[in-house]
């Protein structure tokens, strides 16, 4: 564990280091989320945090996220909390104005209760410019975990307008799973072989405020969320998910506030109905 916590902390700087030519425009964040669970036979509350850094230099973009959760669990069932140690990675370049390649990396350094402790995830892609307003993207995601991998193929198309003082960026998601399970097991023994959701999420800026809306329907289960930088590796089969954000920008820093509420489905103890409710505090600071 020591080693991976090492590497995240050196990163950042091994790409400062690394980069050439001179850097465009950079920012770390950090953020912090109180979790609730409401009719879950698993878990009660938790907290999430994390840290990472965006660095854009020439044609490249370097990101780099680390996370880490504790959730308070109900024992019995379960012998102890779990704690989960998480990181991801991306890098893009721009090959010209309309084309930029994506390849991203993720993996669940520990987890000390469930199986997908250790599992990999691989992503490639590609984002076409149909013009200055109009981004495609497909990104291709293989996740490799000891008894069952999971193929996501997802299609977003992001649209961006300014109508008098108000930037608006709207985006549509669409997101393919299929599950090949190598090894009769508990996380997947119950779950579909196929899953089809969509989302929809429309960010507003004005002058320093940023509100965001957005909401995914149909249902998914270990899903690769957030253009990489989530991942959903439990057995709960989301089939509902509304998100609230507000922001402020002051000088270098801004500031948000995000809520998150999901529905969904314990598969291994067959539980419907659980909720998931995130408050989530985000601070980004650009230099």
């Amino acid at each position: 564990m020591k080693h991976y916590l090492l590497a995240i902390l050196i990163f950042p700087i091994y790409l400062l280091a690394d980069v050439t030519t001179e850097i465009i425009h950079a920012s770390v964040s950090t953020y912090y989320e109180d979790k609730r669970y409401d009719n879950s036979a698993q878990k009660t509350d938790g907290i999430v945090y994390g840290f990472g850094a965006d660095i854009h230099s020439a044609k490249s973009e370097y990101k780099f996220a680390y996370e880490h959760a504790h959730t308070n669990t109900k024992q019995p069932p379960l012998s102890k909390d779990l704690k989960v140690d998480k990181i991801f990675l991306k890098y893009g370049y721009k090959l010209n104005d309309s084309i930029l390649f994506n390849i991203n990396y993720i993996n669940v350094v520990d987890d000390n209760l469930a199986q997908t402790d250790g599992g990999k995830v691989y992503g490639l892609g590609l984002t076409y410019a149909l013009n200055k307003n109009i981004l495609m993207n497909f990104t291709q995601y293989y996740s490799d975990y000891d008894n069952f991998n999971v193929y996501q193929s997802e299609l977003s198309l992001e649209y961006k307008v300014k109508i008098d003082n108000v930037k608006l960026q709207m985006k549509s998601i669409t997101k393919y799973i299929k599950i090949d399970e190598e090894n009769i097991n508990s996380f997947t023994k119950y779950a579909q072989n196929n899953y089809l959701t969509t989302g929809i999420l429309i960010h507003a800026h004005y002058k320093s405020y940023h509100l965001g809306t957005g909401a995914y329907f149909g249902k998914r289960i270990f899903a690769v969320m957030s253009d990489g930088f989530k991942l959903q590796h439990h057995s709960v089969e989301i089939d509902k998910t509304y998100v609230l954000g507000i922001g402020k920008t002051i000088s270098n820093f801004v500031l948000r506030v995000q809520y998150i509420y999901q529905r969904g489905k314990e598969l291994p103890v067959n539980r419907d109905n659980v909720e998931i409710k995130n408050t989530r505090l985000v601070i980004n600071y650009k230099f």
